[in-house]
């Protein structure tokens, strides 16, 4: 059966599928980066996982995979194909899609960026179904976004498009990794939620998740923590809405898991700050939960597939050299 593989790599743990022309999962797994012991241990992790897949393609579906998809952290070129960084995994500039396509025999590979490939998942199978725009803001440890357009993730001319995560909202706020002060991810991601109320609780083990609970239970403490993130995404989120102007905008990630906890209000702040030349967009949450970067990977290698054949090689062009 004809088959593609799709792997999902995360800072510590790497989901991975095969997936079948229709986009049934043909076979699921999951294993651990092994990133303790090193950049260069991570990438053997990967190669030997996709070795693997393809081996349980041979036993159990007749045939190697036709291609494969990868979604990663960091900085991506997935035009070059090389994973340019990662802080998490402790990689720089690994060309991975040679790696991968030398270690597959051969077969097309696609890289994508874990945050874009899981928007695209979303906005072709998920809560982004049908619409031709659309926004796709994952809230976790960070604050990424995917730009989707007709079907299709726009990467931007560096490959940075998205990043609302780093809108600044509050001038002169708290430092960013990035050199910036008051980044939207440094009040509202699920790890600023965390660290807020672990100090307005006292109780340093206290997360998002038990805010949003304490919040629900009705402490003022909990609600003014959440209160201020919201705040925080509604004014990053305007300014997306402002120049992108999605159908759809599809909040994804831990915080998200707080259902009405987070929309009821996000709906509403953001509503508020909508002015009259502007349409507000339909406030959604993502159907696809960690399965969405894995399907995107299988997207991008299906894609690769369907994509024209380019034009042939001279017969006198020697293949890439890869290197580790």
């Amino acid at each position: 059966m004809r088959h593609v593989i799709a792997l999902d790599v995360g800072g510590t743990g790497m989901k991975a599928a095969l997936i079948g022309a229709d986009g049934t999962l043909l076979h699921e797994a999951r294993r651990p980066t092994g990133r303790d012991r090193g950049p260069e241990a991570v990438v053997e992790s990967i190669l030997g996982f996709a070795a693997d897949l393809r081996a349980h393609g041979i036993a159990h579906l007749g045939e190697p995979a036709a291609a494969a998809g990868v979604a990663v952290p960091g900085i991506v070129d997935a035009a070059r194909g090389t994973a340019v960084y990662a802080a998490n995994l402790g990689w720089r500039d690994v060309p991975l899609r040679d790696l991968l396509s030398a270690r597959l025999a051969g077969v097309p590979v696609a890289l994508g960026h874990d945050v874009r490939t899981g928007g695209l998942a979303e906005g072709r199978l998920g809560a982004g179904k049908g619409a031709d725009r659309f926004l796709f803001v994952p809230l976790g440890t960070g604050i990424a976004g995917a730009i989707g357009i007709d079907g299709a993730i726009e990467p931007g001319a560096h490959g940075s498009a998205g990043e609302i995560g780093h809108i600044v909202v509050r001038p002169g706020g708290p430092p960013c990794g990035c050199g910036q002060r008051g980044c939207l991810e440094r009040l509202a991601s699920a790890s600023a939620v965390s660290a807020a109320w672990a100090a307005a609780s006292g109780d340093p083990e206290a997360d998002a998740a038990d805010c949003a609970k304490a919040v629900e239970s009705g402490d003022p403490r909990a609600q003014e923590v959440w209160q201020h993130a919201v705040d925080a995404l509604a004014d990053g989120l305007l300014t997306a809405l402002t120049l992108l102007d999605p159908r759809t905008l599809i909040i994804g990630g831990g915080l998200a898991e707080a259902g009405e906890t987070l929309f009821t209000p996000l709906r509403a702040a953001v509503a508020a700050r909508v002015v009259q030349f502007q349409t507000l967009p339909d406030i959604v949450p993502a159907a696809l939960g960690d399965t969405a970067g894995c399907l995107g990977a299988g997207l991008l290698a299906w894609d690769l597939l369907d994509a024209p054949a380019s034009p042939a090689q001279p017969a006198d062009t020697d293949p890439p050299e890869v290197t580790t």
